[in-house]
């Protein structure tokens, strides 16, 4: 039986004792009930796994000692997902605890033309990926950007492959032909209810992004960077 997995963003390599704050401390000790020389594991998010035995089970600030440490190589290349919010927060926080399941790097709201969500609750949607990091048994954590808007985006990119995926009718091809397993940094636009502009499309293909499909029929947003993160992180 695995033991149970908690997360301490602030946590360093060195760390020896550890306190935990009161929501942890909470769960570690009324509802799991676990006692003084038990057994748990923590990580900060950037790959390191701790095992821990509790020294203090106090239900505020329950103190445990690092027994193990060990640096967890991160799973798949660097994949970043730059997806517009949807009106929807239920389907948004459905795709950001998917995609941090099926292990995408980077996830940046995107502001489009056409994006008619435009509130963002940074921690909310945080506490999400933290959730699903847990849930899933990882130890990197997505790093999620602050809201971006798509020009600044698209002059910005670094990355080694560059794709847009967009509903108009033109040239593209599916992105399972055109990803290329050897280069280590992709990043891929998914675009609002209402698709990208024109003019948007033609400035992301100015600035080195293919056009790509995601399949035949047409997916909501959510839905597309779902399919988009499976095809760039599982291969």
């Amino acid at each position: 039986m695995s033991l149970p997995f908690f997360y301490k963003e602030d946590l360093v390599a060195l760390s020896t004792d550890v306190v935990l704050d009161e929501a942890t401390s909470k769960h570690i000790v009324q509802v799991l009930r676990m006692q003084n020389d038990e057994q748990l594991q923590l990580t900060n998010g950037r790959g390191i796994l701790f095992t821990a035995a509790i020294t203090d089970n106090n239900r505020k600030k329950c103190v445990v000692k690092v027994i193990t440490t060990n640096n967890q190589q991160y799973s798949t290349n660097n994949i970043t997902i730059a997806i517009s919010p949807v009106k929807n927060n239920t389907r948004f926080e459905w795709f950001l605890e998917k995609a941090t399941e099926i292990g995408v790097t980077e996830i940046i709201p995107l502001l489009c033309s056409r994006t008619e969500k435009t509130a963002f609750k940074f921690d909310r949607m945080k506490s999400i990926l933290v959730s699903a990091m847990l849930q899933s048994q990882q130890c990197w954590l997505p790093v999620l950007h602050e809201p971006t808007k798509f020009n600044a985006l698209i002059t910005s990119s670094t990355q080694q492959q560059k794709f847009i995926a967009h509903c108009i009718d033109d040239a593209k091809r599916s992105l399972a032909d055109l990803n290329n397993e050897s280069l280590s940094s992709k990043i891929i636009l998914i675009g609002p209810e209402g698709d990208f502009t024109a003019d948007e499309i033609d400035l992301a293909l100015q600035n080195q992004f293919s056009a790509v499909s995601l399949g035949a029929t047409r997916l909501r947003t959510e839905t597309a960077g779902i399919v988009a993160a499976t095809l760039l992180c599982l291969v």
